[in-house]
């Protein structure tokens, strides 16, 4: 990639750009601060004289974080396969626009390109797809740049972009849509008090539920469809966990719940709704998938169990 100035030590605003650019083609803010941290690291192991020749230093960081991010994804595909009961990409909660802090979270721009919806579409695409899209479509790289992370030409990136861009639901929606806060406020509402009908009507008839646990905690296996069977399961998880508190928080910048128990956060919901009733419920319950959650002191980690039969 391009020019800029020279070499100098790294900046917030430049860390930034990196850790956001990696979240998207990665879905995971664990994998991307390592990208960052690979992309810094083979920075500063080259010769001072030879970072001086290198005009544009923030735009060499990021050629080498695209590349170390598509690395991850080819990798990604073998271990999602491995991977126990649904994959979901890991949820980001609201700092509320810190950008000095050190962890990740921290330096995330919440908006419509990380809402859960668009994350799991761009699960979808094949990674030379997700890196040619997310360059350019989000962050608006030039092909001619795009190509020199994915070593191919500025013709054979733009094919792929557009072939990304037939994936359906490729195009990002505002994260907020009108009246998701009210639904998931009644869906709240409906859970706590165990209002199995409420729930239904909440739901439209053909809502999916997918729970990601990784193995690590309870969760359906497979995605859990229909409005009836999905309000069921949620009672299901109230009445296993007794004491259960629910909270409405932001989540990867729109409407969510979050589930603790005895302090401890269990389950980050991310919400999509259409005509005032929820279409789809994304459940993170992977612990690894939570950290960025645990640092308002809610304390370790823990699980409860996923209904009988799942």
């Amino acid at each position: 990639m391009g020019a800029a100035g020279a070499g100098t030590d790294e900046t917030p605003g430049e860390r930034r750009q990196l850790i956001n650019v990696a979240y998207r083609l990665l879905g995971s803010l664990a994998e991307a601060e390592d990208a960052v941290q690979e992309a810094y690291a083979r920075w500063y192991a080259m010769p001072r004289s030879r970072r001086r020749e290198i005009v544009s230093p923030g735009a060499w960081l990021t050629t080498v974080t695209g590349r170390v991010c598509l690395d991850v994804l080819v990798s990604a595909r073998a271990r999602r396969e491995r991977y126990v009961g649904a994959w979901l990409p890991e949820p980001l909660p609201d700092r509320g626009g810190a950008v000095h802090g050190t962890d990740p979270a921290d330096l995330m721009v919440l908006d419509e390109s990380v809402t859960m919806a668009f994350l799991v579409v761009l699960e979808s695409m094949t990674p030379a797809e997700r890196v040619a899209f997310v360059l350019h479509d989000v962050f608006r790289y030039p092909f001619a740049e795009i190509a020199g992370i994915l070593g191919r030409t500025p013709a054979a990136c733009k094919q792929l972009a557009s072939s990304a861009r037939r994936r359906p639901g490729s195009a990002p929606r505002p994260a907020t849509g009108p009246g998701q806060a009210e639904a998931v406020r009644h869906v709240k509402r409906a859970w706590e008090t165990k209002d199995i009908a409420a729930l239904v009507g909440l739901l439209d008839p053909g809502a999916v539920m997918t729970a990601d646990g990784g193995g690590l905690a309870g969760a359906a296996l497979r995605p859990v469809e229909g409005a009836s069977r999905i309000a069921q399961y949620m009672i299901a998880i109230a009445d296993k966990a007794p004491g259960l508190e629910l909270l409405e928080r932001s989540v990867n910048g729109a409407p969510g719940l979050v589930a603790r128990r005895a302090g401890a956060v269990m389950t980050v919901a991310a919400f999509d709704v259409a005509g005032g009733r929820v279409t789809r419920i994304w459940a993170v319950r992977n612990p690894e998938k939570l950290r960025p959650w645990t640092r308002d002191g809610h304390g370790p980690l823990g699980a409860y169990g996923s209904p009988p039969g799942e």
